[in-house]
């Protein structure tokens, strides 16, 4: 079954990373919003299936890639 001890050992070590994931999913998402398609590097939907779909890498791709330079 389910091993919770292992679970309550390691969350002082999970609660950062998911706040850090979370706060930068919001953020890429937030942004990928509010700016037009011109200013992107691809599409948007492309874009909004890579920020939520490849958990934390996906929005530093976006933000490292995916925005052209104003």
């Amino acid at each position: 079954m389910f091993n919770t001890d292992a679970l309550i050992k390691y969350l002082p070590l999970l609660v950062p990373v998911i706040l850090v994931e979370m706060g930068l999913l919001i953020f890429a998402l937030l942004d990928l919003l509010k700016r037009p398609e011109e200013q992107l590097k691809g599409s948007k939907t492309m874009w909004l299936l890579i920020v939520v779909l490849v958990n934390i890498i996906g929005p530093i791709v976006y933000f490292a890639l995916g925005r052209k330079d104003e």
